[in-house]
């Protein structure tokens, strides 16, 4: 078995490489090639979450588990608040092949994830990007959005708006001029990216203007909740799995209340795979339900451990 350290994912996963990585594995779904098993999550209390997201890809010969979850008060130790490792195992004979860390990778692939949406279902004419959530992985997403699509400015709310100078930093760095906003004025762009860990939503259906696109990408639990369901029941919905979706994802609220049905969202898979057309009209909501499931982490931590092997670097140890 190879252990490929926390250290070593920055050298060897670029996000044009979780991009590929993801969208692959959104087509490996799609072609039922690939399936989720069932999430196990537990709150810890103080608003600490851990579990288990696991799969199966067979096209990407791909079996394992990400163990980890969200651990608020790590900021405050000089860690940050996602913490998790990836361990895969042979789909043949179930011998484990790869222990991998998984913080930078579950920020890579969470950008790749809003990032495939928005290339995929974002009007080619959108300009302004708003953002609503300013912690560690903002800056992933803002990245990810600016390398598929050319936007000219960016706005940004969070609730500690003291964290928003360095999502700022970073569209400086990209050549975009920021501007902090409330609210209201989301109502200004054209693709939205809520990533936070509201237990309440702060995203109303009257902040959004027709045509606009939204990936929803904020961590996600029994409860949680950023966008008001009726924003979803105006919108085409989206997602990497529809069963996460609707337990754990964003449209839990919006089928609970009957404003939305399971059967009307759409595998964002099927649109990477042309089973679906995407965008119908320049009117048009779209949102994509970014759940994050097990099978994109396996993606990227493969992606991780075939690097390493190439490279000739990580531990190997006899199991």
């Amino acid at each position: 078995m190879l252990i490929v350290p926390e250290a070593l994912i920055a050298k060897l996963v670029s996000p044009e490489d979780a991009f590929a990585a993801i969208e692959a594995c959104f087509a490996a779904m799609s072609n039922g090639d690939a399936y989720n098993f069932p999430v196990v999550r537990e709150a810890l209390g103080e608003g600490r979450q851990y579990g288990f997201k696991s799969g199966l890809d067979r096209a990407g010969a791909q079996l394992g588990v990400k163990a980890g979850g969200y651990f608020p008060g790590n900021a405050d130790k000089g860690m940050i608040n996602h913490q998790s490792s990836v361990f895969l195992f042979d789909p043949e004979t179930g011998r484990p092949t790869a222990m991998v860390g998984g913080n930078l990778l579950t920020a890579l692939r969470t950008a790749a994830a809003s990032a495939i949406s928005i290339a995929r279902l974002a009007r080619p004419e959108a300009r302004v990007l708003g953002m609503v959530g300013a912690g560690h992985q903002a800056t992933f997403q803002l990245r990810a959005a600016a390398r598929v699509h050319r936007f000219e400015r960016v706005i940004a709310w969070n609730m500690h708006p003291d964290m928003l100078p360095k999502l700022g930093a970073v569209a400086a760095e990209l050549g975009l001029p920021f501007e902090a906003v409330p609210l209201e004025r989301m109502v200004e762009a054209d693709v939205i990216i809520t990533i936070t860990s509201s237990p309440a939503a702060s995203l109303m259906a009257a902040h959004v203007a027709p045509g606009t696109h939204l990936a929803c990408m904020g961590t996600d639990t029994k409860g949680k909740q950023e966008v008001e369901a009726a924003l979803l029941a105006r919108a085409t919905v989206f997602t990497d799995e529809v069963a996460q979706s609707i337990s754990i994802g964003e449209a839990q609220h919006a089928v609970a209340a009957g404003l939305l049905q399971a059967a009307a969202i759409t595998p964002l898979g099927d649109v990477v795979t042309g089973k679906h057309a995407g965008r119908q009209s320049a009117e048009e909501i779209t949102l994509f339900d970014g759940t994050g499931v097990g099978l994109q982490d396996l993606a990227v931590a493969a992606m991780a451990l075939r690097r390493a092997q190439e490279r000739g670097v990580g531990v190997t140890v006899a199991v």
